[in-house]
């Protein structure tokens, strides 16, 4: 083959999709196709702020879950514990500062510190089950994650908690500034962080660089095996936060607090990770984030009270898909770097 012929098949022709970005911005074409859509169907409803609103505040827990999930990611590392951290979060929180409970009744803000340190060392353990004990992540923090919720239904007695929190805490999650919920503000600040530190932080590229490729990462110095534990850290505090954040908006406890935001949050990172970048980032999952909640809130509205199902439908769905165009982007690159080096 010749050296032209091989430069043709290194760089096609772009194709019409290619050219308007399908490859990279296709979460956005789908979130205008949900709003012309559903805008179409139900006007008076969906496109109303009362309905944007209800989207922001009901899917910010699931937006920093949804960042837990995404700083391991980057180390090419799995963290399925999230959901069920979550919910340890939101029980420790009722356990702690119950109002009407004798032995404890801690100051929320006392009370959210040692929430937070238990979901850090839950993290800490999991770095080392999967560090140490070279346990694969993706068993491990799925191992980890039912021993958790085991716990969770310990402490709880498998029994909704209501009625543990002060009106000054549950203002703190459900007032509005600029008539905007004030959750989404705590959303947008968390990812504001996670973002520099990903994309501007020398910490941020030893973590791509340990996921890109760990083997080249740790003989130029990388400290790989440092990069996945700490990531893992983060990520169990961050799904503390988002159990903090969902306890002073919703102010209560169900077993399945947790393990019902674990879905939408990989969805989005999964979606996310083929949007902008090609590789995870934080700006394609809140994207990808936002367009599935759009069409979620849109599907629900058309069906009205029988819609149970949809989140479910919708949630499993999007996953699959999204999951196919992450495989799909990696094998094309690969497929890639084979013609250039032919």
């Amino acid at each position: 083959m010749s050296t032209s012929e091989s430069g043709v098949l290194a760089t096609p022709q772009r194709s019409l999709l290619n050219r308007l970005g399908l490859d990279r911005f296709s979460a956005l074409y789908l979130w205008g196709a949900f709003m012309i859509i559903f805008g179409l169907w139900k006007p008076d409803t969906f496109l109303s702020m009362t309905s944007a609103k209800l989207v922001l505040g009901e899917n910010v827990s699931t937006g920093i879950l949804a960042l837990a999930f995404l700083v391991p990611f980057c180390a090419a590392t799995f963290d399925l514990s999230i959901g069920a951290v979550m919910s340890m979060s939101v029980v420790t929180m009722c356990f702690l500062s119950d109002e009407k409970s004798r032995s404890f009744n801690m100051p929320v803000g006392v009370a959210a510190v040692v929430t937070l340190v238990v979901c850090t060392l839950i993290g800490v353990v999991s770095g080392f089950i999967v560090v140490k004990l070279k346990v694969n992540s993706f068993i491990a923090t799925l191992g980890l994650g039912q021993v958790i919720s085991a716990v969770v239904l310990k402490i709880s007695f498998n029994r909704q908690i209501t009625g543990t929190f002060s009106d000054t805490f549950e203002k703190f999650g459900r007032n509005q500034y600029f008539g905007i919920p004030v959750v989404f503000f705590y959303l947008a600040v968390a990812g504001i962080i996670i973002w520099y530190v990903l994309e501007h932080t020398p910490v941020g590229r030893f973590i791509y660089a340990t996921g890109g490729n760990p083997e080249a990462a740790r003989l130029a110095g990388v400290k790989t095996d440092r990069m996945v534990w700490g990531s893992l850290i983060a990520s169990s505090f961050l799904a503390g936060v988002a159990g903090i954040v969902f306890s002073a908006k919703v102010g209560l406890f169900t077993a399945a607090t947790g393990p019902n935001y674990l879905f939408p949050a990989i969805a989005a990172v999964f979606f996310g990770a083929s949007q902008l970048k090609g590789r995870p980032n934080v700006a394609g999952t809140f994207i990808a984030l936002y367009a599935l909640a759009f069409g979620i809130k849109g599907l629900q509205l058309v069906v009205g009270t029988d819609s149970y199902w949809v989140n479910p439908m919708f949630q499993g769905t999007t996953l699959i898909i999204a999951v196919s165009l992450a495989s799909q982007k990696g094998i094309a690159k690969i497929r890639k770097r084979k013609v250039q080096t032919t």
